[in-house]
């Protein structure tokens, strides 16, 4: 059971490398992408998307109410209602994908352990992990993934690299 984590730097293209990916994948992927929200190009928060149904919602935004990391506020509905269950959802799917554990995601205890049961399952998994965090959740992943580190060198050749080994 093939298992890969990409990491980096904030905005190197981690989550663009898992859909870049997707693409050249013949394999029903699921799982939730994450993405910047941006207004007048200042960063507002993020979105997050159930990959299979197309579902979105807003993972954190500085207007929210929610756990405060940063400038942001972690969107708990939105995190629990659209991405745990996608992940949970993902199991049924050739490959799980998991755009991001990092600590904003590492907010809900739901959140946590339904990546938990993904990783107790027998799935093929492509996440991104975030850098730094301590989370043991996190540690986990570095413990038993193939762990990539992603900079501006070498992102344009790793979904290819990636792709090879799913298919």
């Amino acid at each position: 059971m093939l298992r890969i984590a990409v990491t980096g730097k904030p905005g190197v293209g981690k989550s663009t490398i898992l859909t870049r990916v997707v693409e050249k994948l013949d394999l029903k992927a699921c799982g939730i992408r994450a993405a910047e929200m941006r207004v007048d190009g200042k960063r507002q928060g993020f979105s997050i998307e159930d990959i299979d149904t197309g579902r979105k919602g807003i993972l954190s935004h500085v207007k929210c109410t929610g756990p405060k990391l940063g400038k942001y506020h972690v969107n708990l509905e939105d995190l629990d209602g659209i991405g745990a269950e996608a992940i949970k959802d993902a199991l049924s799917c050739d490959l799980v994908i998991i755009d991001e554990v990092g600590p904003m995601e590492l907010k809900s205890d739901n959140f946590v352990r339904v990546v938990e049961e993904v990783l107790d399952s027998d799935r093929p998994i492509l996440a991104v992990l975030h850098r730094s965090s301590k989370h043991p959740l996190a540690q986990r992943i570095r413990e038993e993934f193939e762990v990539l580190m992603v900079d501006e060198a070498n992102r344009d050749d790793l979904p290819e690299r990636i792709a090879g080994r799913f298919r």
